[in-house]
């Protein structure tokens, strides 16, 4: 019925059925959402739907904590939506999946946030009692506890949400520390000095997942390193080593230089080639360039050894700086940096290689300054040296640096710790120490800077050789953005190698443990592989005050810690009595007991790494009996795809431990949201999408339809126009459900009619909705809710509103009369088939949009309890539908063609609607069937429909009149608003 005339329209109306229902068009998700969600919290929905599925297979999936720390945003909605998702979709299967959320709260970001207050006061955090200074960064993570879980609980997460776990709960910090234990009382622990990853901003270790790397800007510096001994190449003796660095700080604690043995070398002598002002006498002009470059430090009349292949680039970097110096008032031209051939020098040999330099050694250009700088530096064979930048020529300072520690370890070079936590070298250090006020931190680009002191100090020495800028990539603290350095301090570490008692390492089974492990998408099982291969041995402890602590006794005179097991007891029942604080000095005997004296031991004061908390949450929510409902291991984790290196890691490394096995069974990862453009989202840009404000405009059913559309698996967008697009699909699935309720009122059990009865139009579309639903389970499997909601909308979308909806809309309204009360069996089996559709889309669409499925099933069942209660719905049980859906499909095909062939006519205005089409088809486009030519006007929705023996469509206007009821034009209708023979028969 698309073409109303108002004449007939008034005789009539009240004799065919127009659907009816009190489910609005328009939403109001911001306004109904809030009502619907303090419904649920009255009558505690969780509680609810754990007793429904109590004693079910279980599904478990367990939180990865969030930080608590601020208010949520994008990341986190997304982050748990999808969570939601995964429990939604398995309790629909019927499955027993609760959902407890958790949270964060120890580490450096509660730390420095309390401390950015104490700043503000003028205040020393270190000045402040410890126990006061932890209970305000508790109170302070309450605070954001608190905030983001009305924050996240408003997005529809139904969770445990009077209940979460907190890694600082005193029963959580007693678990973590019960937890390290395991690890001492098996030998999995040693403290050692190694470079770690160091932030002098925060004085702590960082961990890998803790750092971001930027592009930056800094110094990079060629150093000249005088060759003292080479007793495989005495002529070296004399010449300079040239080093190259972006870390100029570093060059104040260098302890040797490493070599590529198989690098080959050059001995390059350099002059400078200039012309005079008259441009007569070169000599002159090249004598006057030498003078003034040296004295600006740069001193060409000795031998350089650089890597061959890197000759032209380091030239390069020495015209650079050549630039850079006044030449004006001299005689000199345009002066750049030569290289003279062996011949020009009369010397013998100019290429050596590495192996040449075995045993050799150098001095340090600041040797002058006596004691450490005065020790000759060895040169040493390092694999590692490459040619792909500097010189070939590696300086090595062990303290800050991998590569440099193993070295130089390995040749009894010890770290000399010259740098101090805040980044500032130790006051009784000779060069840039406590007594030189040109003293500040490493990572000052000042500091470091071609006119900073370093450079300044080199320079004066003649041993600097270039300076200038280099643009790289650097880590930086993502707490406080500022750089961080490779720092060698006493560190708690838990080795990798180390042969456990099954005989094998922690990498090995962890190893293992990812081989036995599901991950979603595929490819994070390579991400986590190689991490966990090359990684070095686990830094677990900080130097900071808010985290558990390292609850450890030390020998003092063997270094050895205490291990026993009493001990041990009674530290962790301290920590679960009174939390962090049951960790002090005052009550260390009484921990120790009478066994031990107090003065033989020291007490650890360092933390533990966030990462090993939270790495310990399986082992204190999933396995602590405090939630009945979990077990271990967990079914799924669930984290951004940057957790590879962070949770999903720590977690795996903790259990595997411990436990000799990963904490879960599948890992699921998602993307990072940017915004319309693809750019990383950032308040300085003014990108960022709030959560909060979207919810408060449009409702969080929005942004859940939106989470669960894009492909999460990676990184993906949100802006205004995506969020039109997602509004509009909202709009389209709630007129689905607004027209099943309208359609399906009044609807009773004794309309039903079996499936055998039905005609082929609604067997068809049982069947595409039997293949919907085994892809909607599929996409459960395999959490591809992106599947999902695409496969659910577009059903809803294409098969249901443009097509089987269409065509039945009048059977729906005119095939019911005071001669059938119930309608015709094809009424009766549309309206049976519109309530198996209900039954199943409230369903398949609760998981994602969960207040308005629950809105849906309340307006057709106020008194039936929540949607969320509801299983996965029991399809009819239908034959094969192989040859049925072949020919639909095709009729669907020949349809589309009919349409496409009338609308010329609709644009020219020849027909106003299908309905006063005639159409003409070929014979052989009808597939073989039960369809007679009534029915096929009936799917195309024309007057009506005839075959010829042609190969194309023709359609012409109808001459028949228009029935006054169903407005159909038809051979019987005697004139316009005039009844047609069906019409006639429901009213007799």
């Amino acid at each position: 019925m698309t073409d109303q005339s108002a004449s007939t329209a008034a005789d009539y109306k009240d004799t065919v059925f127009l659907p009816q229902t009190d489910f609005p068009m328009k939403a109001g998700l911001a306004q109904k959402e809030p009502a619907i969600l303090a419904r649920w919290q009255e009558q505690d929905l969780y509680k609810q739907l754990r007793d429904a599925r109590r004693g079910r297979e279980k599904f478990i999936l367990h939180d990865g904590p969030p930080y608590a720390n601020g208010d949520m945003h994008i990341g986190h909605a997304l982050n748990h939506i999808l969570k939601d998702m995964v429990c939604r979709t398995q309790s629909l299967l019927g499955k027993d999946a609760p959902y407890v959320p958790g949270w964060d709260c120890h580490g450096l970001p509660i730390e420095w946030k309390v401390e950015e207050q104490y700043r503000k006061k003028k205040l020393n955090k270190d000045e402040v009692d410890p126990v006061a200074f932890r209970a305000e960064c508790r109170a302070y993570a309450q605070h954001w506890v608190d905030t983001q879980r009305e924050q996240l609980k408003r997005l529809g997460i139904n969770g445990d949400w009077d209940n979460p776990y907190l890694t600082m709960d005193f029963a959580a910090e007693a678990t973590i520390v019960q937890e390290l234990m395991k690890f001492a009382e098996s030998g999995q622990l040693y403290r050692g000095a190694k470079p770690v990853m160091w932030s002098p901003v925060e004085k702590t270790a960082l961990a890998e997942a803790e750092v971001e790397y930027q592009d930056v800007t800094s110094t990079q510096i060629d150093v000249a390193f005088e060759i003292v001994d080479a007793p495989n190449a005495p002529e070296l003796v004399g010449a300079y080593a040239v080093i190259w660095t972006t870390t100029p700080w570093t060059i104040p604690v260098n302890q040797a230089l490493a070599y590529g043995p198989e690098v080959e070398y050059t001995l390059l002598y350099l002059c400078l080639d200039a012309l005079t002002d008259d441009g007569n006498a070169p000599q002159a002009g090249t004598i006057d360039a030498e003078r003034i470059a040296a004295e600006n430090g740069l001193v060409l009349s000795r031998p350089f050894l650089v890597a061959s292949s890197l000759v032209d680039s380091f030239i390069a970097r020495l015209n650079a700086t050549l630039s850079k110096i006044d030449f004006s008032g001299s005689r000199a031209i345009n002066p750049s940096i030569v290289s003279l051939g062996a011949q020009m020098t009369g010397r013998k040999r100019e290429i050596y290689t590495g192996s040449d330099l075995a045993g050799a050694t150098a001095r340090h250009p600041m040797h002058a300054l006596g004691g450490f700088f005065a020790k000759p530096r060895p040169f040493l064979p390092g694999d590692f040296v490459t040619t792909d930048a500097g010189t070939g020529l590696v300086h090595m300072a062990p303290d800050h640096g991998e590569d440099d520690f193993d070295l130089c370890k390995a040749h009894g070079l010890e770290p000399v710790f010259a740098v101090e936590s805040d980044g500032r070298y130790r006051d009784d250090w000779a060069w840039l120490g406590g007594a030189d006020e040109r003293r500040m931190s490493v990572i000052n680009p000042k500091f470091n800077a071609p006119d900073g002191p370093i450079c300044e100090d080199l320079r004066a020495a003649g041993a600097l050789l270039s300076a200038g800028a280099f643009q790289h990539s650097y880590p930086h603290s993502w707490r406080s953005k500022a750089r961080v350095i490779f720092r060698c301090t006493p560190q708690w570490f838990i080795p990798m190698d180390t042969p456990l008692a099954t005989g094998d390492t922690l990498r090995g089974t962890a190893l293992q443990a990812i081989s036995d492990t599901r991950w979603v998408p595929a490819k994070g099982e390579n991400r986590i592989r190689s991490m966990v291969e090359g990684r070095p041995d686990w830094v677990i402890s900080r130097q900071r005050a808010w985290g558990v602590s390292i609850t450890l006794f030390v020998n003092r005179k063997t270094g050895q810690y205490l291990k026993d097991a009493a001990v041990n007891a009674r530290i962790v029942a301290a920590i679960r009595e009174r939390g962090v604080d049951g960790w002090n000095e005052a009550d260390a005997p009484a921990l120790l007991g009478p066994d031990y004296d107090p003065a033989d031991y020291e007490r650890v004061t360092d933390i533990l790494d966030v990462w090993f908390d939270s790495g310990c949450t399986h082992a204190f929510v999933l396995e602590s009996g405090k939630w009945p409902d979990l077990q271990s291991p967990a079914d799924l984790y669930l984290e951004g795809s940057d957790q590879h290196r962070g949770w999903f890691q720590s977690s795996l490394l903790q259990s595997c431990g411990t436990r000799g096995r990963a904490p879960y069974k599948a890992v699921l990862t998602h993307g990072f949201t940017m915004d319309a453009k693809g750019m990383k989202m950032s308040k300085s840009l003014g990108n960022t999408i709030d959560p909060l404000t979207l919810i408060k405009d449009s409702g969080a059913d929005i942004l859940r339809l939106w989470a669960l559309s894009v492909d999460f698996t990676e990184d993906h967008r949100i802006g205004k126009e995506i969020l039109a697009g997602v509004s509009d699909q909202y709009r389209k699935l709630r007129n689905t459900f607004r027209y099943l309720l309208g359609a399906l009122a009044g609807f009773e059990d004794s309309e039903k009619v079996a499936v055998e009865d039905m005609p082929e139009l609604e067997r068809y579309v049982l069947h595409l909705l039997a293949d919907m639903d085994a892809k909607l389970r599929k996409a459960v499997e395999d959490f591809d809710y992106n599947t999902y909601v695409r496969t659910l909308a577009d059903f809803a979308n294409n098969d249901l509103s443009a097509f089987f909806f269409d065509i039945r809309k009048d059977c729906l309204y005119c095939d019911i009369g005071p001669a059938a009360p119930q309608g015709t069996l094809k009424r009766r089996a549309y309206r049976t088939v519109l309530n198996v559709l209900f039954e199943a889309l409230v369903r398949y669409a609760a998981p994602v949009l969960v207040f308005t499925a629950e809105e849906v099933w309340g307006t057709r069942y106020p008194d039936a309890g929540s949607v969320h209660l509801l299983e996965w719905p029991e399809l009819p049980e239908l034959g094969d539908g192989g040859e049925l859906m072949g020919r639909w499909s095709r009729l669907r095909d020949l349809k589309d063609s009919v349409t496409g062939a009338i609308e010329p006519f609709r644009r020219d205005k020849v027909i106003r609607s299908s309905l006063e089409a005639e159409v003409k088809i070929a014979a052989d486009a009808v597939p073989d069937g039960q369809l007679s030519a009534t029915e096929l006007a009936e799917l195309f929705i024309t007057a009506d429909v005839s075959t010829t023996g042609g190969e194309t469509i023709s359609v012409t206007r109808t001459s028949h009149h228009k029935c006054g009821r169903c407005w159909r034009h038809l051979p019987e209708v005697t004139e316009d608003g005039a009844l047609c023979g069906r019409c006639s028969e429901m009213l007799a």
